[in-house]
């Protein structure tokens, strides 16, 4: 066996095992080699294993010095494409009033829809960008990117083309979802957008593959469910993947939707009930929880721990967007996950690697294993659990993407 690299000098190679979503007891399991190397050819994994075991050839060699290596993170979940700023939002809360009210009163997103629709394309890809950096800097080689400051179908399209011209300007992997976000201010004027939406908007957007999947949100102040029911199968029949946010303020039906309909994911939970955990846990749907939005809004956490123990699929990610969730680290997700949602470092590693490729519908990639991309992360030290540990410093020292180090 000839590769084109061998990674070698890693303390602890750490991965999930096997494809598909990790549920309840399974998310703690990790295979761990000591003393590992890594096979690369054509960018992808062709051998691991402990280093004395490599008996091929390669044409050359990286020594890490020590480090562990982990897959390279998915962040199943972000907004990273906006203008403007919820800094007015941000007092608000912190003075007492709740966030349904500062969007009823119309801020919150819709003071970010305004400032989004007056920006021009040229402008939402720069300051995009060292958003997305960021998110690569802290291990994210797979990001999730939706839409939804746009409002109309044509600032919604403006912004799935963003996404688009931003993927080309990051070597991390882009997956750009159209987000159904927030309804018209007027009652009157919802059946009209929601025919918009399911006759205009999303037969353009699968037309010109400018998206992989179709999200909308669940709430008494966004969508409500037989809405939601319309621009889901809308998507289905246009070959887009469909999910959800979900179950953030008040539990309307929206988790139920999702599973019967076999969302790929529903996202926030944090008002999640015992017989709901019970309903993911035998569905295929995943359960993304998002910690950033709990530390920052100051509401109860996910209940992660609930979750796994009944036996869902749980991936964590970091909702990164200016009003909710202003994180613009993956790392960082995962230790808020341990210490707000009650995830064990295990279990936090699947979720925000294998568990979140597979909210995302990818296959090939959130695990280290011959046949897959060479997506990984070497971390500053030699003990992996470093990466859920650290707060405040970067515990991320190397990210590879494709065999290349960054």
């Amino acid at each position: 066996m000839t590769a084109d690299l061998l990674i070698t000098g890693i303390s602890q190679l750490v991965t999930a095992k096997g494809s598909g979503a990790k549920h309840g007891p399974a998310m703690r399991e990790l295979h761990v080699t000591e003393r590992a190397a890594i096979a690369i050819c054509n960018r992808g994994i062709i051998w691991t294993g402990k280093e004395r075991d490599w008996s091929g050839e390669a044409l050359a060699s990286v020594d890490v010095g020590d480090r562990a290596v982990v897959p390279g993170l998915i962040d199943p979940h972000t907004h990273a494409v906006w203008a403007g700023n919820r800094l007015a939002d941000f007092d608000a809360r912190t003075s007492g009033k709740t966030y349904e009210a500062i969007l009823a009163a119309g801020g919150g997103i819709r003071r970010t829809i305004r400032a989004t629709a007056a920006a021009t394309k040229d402008e939402l890809l720069s300051l995009a960008e060292p958003r997305i950096r960021a998110l690569l800097q802290s291990g994210a080689t797979t990001v999730e990117v939706k839409s939804g400051y746009g409002f109309t179908p044509a600032t919604e399209i403006a912004m799935l083309e963003v996404i688009q011209a931003l993927a080309a300007r990051t070597p991390a992997r882009l997956l750009p979802t159209l987000l159904i976000h927030i309804p018209p201010a007027s009652s009157e004027d919802r059946p009209r957008y929601i025919t918009e939406i399911c006759t205009e908007l999303i037969p353009e957007v699968a037309r010109r593959q400018l998206a992989t999947a179709v999200d909308i949100f669940v709430e008494k102040e966004a969508f409500h469910v037989d809405e939601a029911t319309l621009v889901l199968q809308s998507a289905k029949q246009h070959n887009l993947a469909v999910k959800l946010h979900t179950e953030q303020f008040q539990c309307i039906g929206g988790l139920e939707l999702g599973v019967r309909m076999g969302v790929l994911s529903v996202d926030h939970l944090e008002t999640c009930g015992p017989e709901q955990l019970a309903m993911l846990a035998a569905s295929s749907t995943i359960a993304t929880i998002l910690p950033g939005v709990s530390l920052h809004l100051g509401i109860p956490a996910a209940p992660g721990r609930q979750l796994v123990d009944a036996g869902a699929a749980v991936a964590v990610g970091t909702d990164l967007n200016p009003g909710s969730s202003p994180l613009f680290s993956a790392a960082a997700a995962l230790a808020l996950a341990v210490r707000l949602n009650g995830l064990t470092a295990q279990e936090a590693l699947v979720a925000g690697t294998v568990n979140a490729a597979c909210a995302l519908g990818l296959a090939d990639t959130g695990r280290l294993e011959v046949g897959l991309q060479a997506d990984f992360l070497v971390l500053e030290g030699s003990d992996w659990r470093e990466l859920v540990y650290t707060l405040g410093g970067n515990p991320v020292r190397e990210v590879w993407i494709r065999g290349e180090r960054l």
